[in-house]
């Protein structure tokens, strides 16, 4: 370690950082008049155990504040005061943590309100603590980087995963990383290659409604902590290694790691909300202000929206980027409304980003994956024409196109067909690989995939915001009544669209994505927008698995068909227009080569061959409320070669869907595929034809 510091400190780098002999601190504060770093001996003190003034003259370069405090060592808590001029929002009275702490320890009565209301809020305040991300031994870990043509990915809630007492986790691990890991079998059995974690930045828990929490953690104060609650261990520094351990686990199952991060947003909120950190440094800098110079601008629908293209938040999201795959060994990053990176302090569209670009471009980054929700708040869509080149992005188009054919909508075949091809009409002209597509049809946002098919209406009661709240579009179908139903037909339905919904998922061309839970047909109990149901409603009952193993076995083998060398796409580097230009396609209606695109029609099937024209399978896919007889082509994909059903979601398990070397021949040249099905049929010689 260097010896060099003095007592000065220096600017570079930010944060804490630990040398021989003491601790570097660093602070970018642009307009403020003094910065006071006052250093803890417990989370809840209210009074530090020391305080140390910064001389402008002394420990300031440029807009940096800096200090070496010798003796210090990792665990130390600290924070800061900052005072100002009074037309800024430096509050001397409030403590701030440091916005490049790599942790933050949270006392047992952090009160959000005391951030907002005057008066001293130290007892009561996030504190930042020392750490050494060096001291870790990853045991020759490294990010995974699978090509997304070989990804499944499974989005999760780190807590809710094993936060039910059903969950077969012990009950001091229950909700933490730990007790993922402990559920790790589970994910190998389901054959899912990558997890990507809802945020796990520290966050604010109270930044809800009163007497709710805020469970899905989209209200970030940490661009660099992992979140302090979801680690079983009681240190400071605890949550740092507990989360490490998760990581360097779940790579040893063979399980990428992806996390849903925030930098759209803070949960410092509008100009009425609490000074926590970056309000009280330089709110002009990191925020987009309103017309008024005053108010904030929000196009995250959250109160305030953070100045992403920024020089100075532009370095903290690349260098927050850069700890997470270099501490962290994170795999990738789903950034939410990231159309908010593409807009300029006035929240104009900058037609060349400079954050995007910079994320895309970053050596340390360079095969990381990078997926964006290419919208915003406030109405930016840009799916399909997300800036840069690296980047996958969330097919919304393909979760409503979906969602409207199977329900039987008319007019959507056309859109549906184009959404099983990876949407050409959408991605075509960028000249990318189909994997651009993040195809999904539940998310965390929305109803679950059970839900999708036993609600019409949101029933977000419970919420406390007299339903008011979440999407009233949902595209959904109750198949015949409205919630919890004990008739068998109804039930059989609901049953056979949640498995037409998977195959489609799991079979189309991009890359696929899952809800946790929709394998097993976990329901929120209609409530589309459970971001404060920390309880039963956000938790995965593992009850489900036992009373829905037919989901989870139909999942499960269209994942492992999916991920067959002899299915997935034969040449990774081939763009979408050439994969379709070069592969085999014929689309049929019930009769052959007649493909019924019109206004009225809700069906169509499908011919593809493998590129080697060793396998070809046929799709048929009715979404009327009758049955439909479809003629099959001639099975002549190699010599020998006969069709085989694989697929018939109409079918009880273990009919529904069977290994491919399991599959019944099928001899006639008419199948009836019975209303809202799925049938894909496949045709290869078996071993030993000639």
């Amino acid at each position: 370690m260097t010896t060099s510091i003095s007592l000065r400190g220096r600017s570079a780098p930010l944060g804490a950082t630990v040398f021989e002999g003491g601790v570097n601190f660093s602070l970018f504060s642009r307009d403020c008049a003094g910065v006071t770093l006052l250093l803890f001996d417990r989370v809840d003190e209210r009074r530090p155990s020391r305080t140390i003034m910064l001389d402008p003259k002394v420990n300031r370069t440029y807009h940096y504040w800096h200090v070496f405090v010798p003796g210090l060592e990792p665990g130390q808590l600290y924070g800061y005061r900052v005072s100002g001029p009074g037309e800024l929002r430096c509050n001397p009275q409030k403590l701030l943590f440091d916005p490049y702490g790599r942790a933050i320890a949270v006392p047992a009565g952090y009160s959000r309100q005391a951030a907002i209301k005057p008066g001293d809020n130290a007892g009561v305040a996030m504190k930042s603590v020392v750490a050494d991300p060096r001291s870790y031994d990853w045991e020759g870990d490294e990010p995974l980087k699978r090509p997304f043509s070989r990804t499944v990915i499974y989005e999760i809630h780190v807590a809710g995963f094993t936060r039910h007492p059903n969950s077969g986790v012990a009950s001091d691990k229950r909700g933490t990383y730990t007790g993922l890991v402990e559920r790790i079998p589970y994910l190998q059995q389901l054959g899912i290659t990558a997890v990507e974690l809802m945020p796990v930045f520290q966050f604010d828990p109270q930044d809800a409604p009163a007497g709710f929490s805020n469970y899905w953690g989209y209200s970030p104060v940490s661009f660099f902590a992992p979140h302090g609650a979801y680690s079983s261990r009681k240190d400071p520094l605890g949550s740092l290694d507990e989360f490490r351990d998760m990581v360097k686990a779940l790579h040893r199952a063979g399980i990428e790691v992806i996390l849903d991060v925030v930098f759209n947003h803070t949960a410092e909120g509008d100009q009425w909300g609490p000074t926590l950190c970056y309000r009280g440094l330089a709110d002009k800098v990191y925020y987009m202000l309103a017309r008024d110079s005053v108010s904030y601008a929000d196009y995250s629908g959250c109160g305030n929206t953070l100045n992403t293209n920024n020089p100075i938040v532009r370095r903290l999201i690349i260098d927050s980027l850069q700890h997470w795959v270099r501490e962290m060994h994170v795999d990738g990053f789903r950034f939410d409304l990231a159309s908010i990176l593409s807009r300029d302090e006035r929240g104009t569209l900058l037609e060349n980003p400079p954050l995007i670009w910079d994320i895309g471009t970053d050596p340390v980054l360079a095969g990381i994956k990078l997926i964006a929700e290419a919208w915003d708040a406030a109405g930016l869509y840009q799916v399909g024409n997300f800036a840069g080149d690296s980047w996958k992005e969330w097919n919304g188009r393909f979760r409503d196109d979906v969602r409207s054919f199977l329900r039987g909508d008319c007019g959507t075949v056309s859109r549906f067909a184009s959404r099983l091809m990876a949407s050409p009409d959408i991605y075509g002209h960028q000249e990318r690989e189909p994997e651009l597509s993040i195809n999904f049809i539940t998310c965390h946002d929305g109803f679950t995939l059970n839900d999708l098919v036993s609600y019409e209406r949101k029933h977000n009661e419970a919420n406390g915001e007299g339903n008011r709240d979440g999407s009233g579009d949902n595209l959904s179908w109750n198949c015949g009544h409205e919630g919890p139903s004990r008739d068998p037909t109804v039930e059989a339905l609901r049953n056979r669209q949640v498995k037409n919904f998977l195959a489609v998922t799991l079979l189309a061309l991009g890359t696929p994505m899952l809800l946790m839970g929709d394998e097993v047909r976990r329901t929120q109990g209609g409530n589309n927008n459970a971001y404060c149901q920390d309880n039963e409603t956000g938790w995965f009952d593992w009850r489900l698995l036992g009373q829905h193993g037919d989901v989870h076995r139909f999942a499960r083998l269209l994942i492992s068909a999916r991920l067959q060398r002899d299915i997935a796409v034969e040449d990774p580097e081939l763009t979408l227009n050439q994969l379709l230009g070069r592969s085999k396609l014929e689309w049929h209606g019930v009769r052959l080569g007649r493909p019924d695109w019109g206004n009225d029609s809700h069906s169509i099937a499908l011919a593809a061959w493998s590129l080697n024209r060793l396998f070809s399978i046929h799709f048929m896919i009715n979404a009327w409320r009758e049955p439909l007889s479809f003629e099959l082509p001639a099975a002549s994909s190699v010599p020998g070669s006969r069709w085989y059903r694989w697929i018939d979601t109409f079918l009880p398990s273990p009919d529904d869907i069977m290994p491919l070397d399991e599959a019944p021949a099928v001899d006639t040249k008419i199948y009836e595929v019975q209303s809202h099905s799925l049938v894909a049929t496949v045709a290869y010689a078996p071993a030993g034809a000639n």
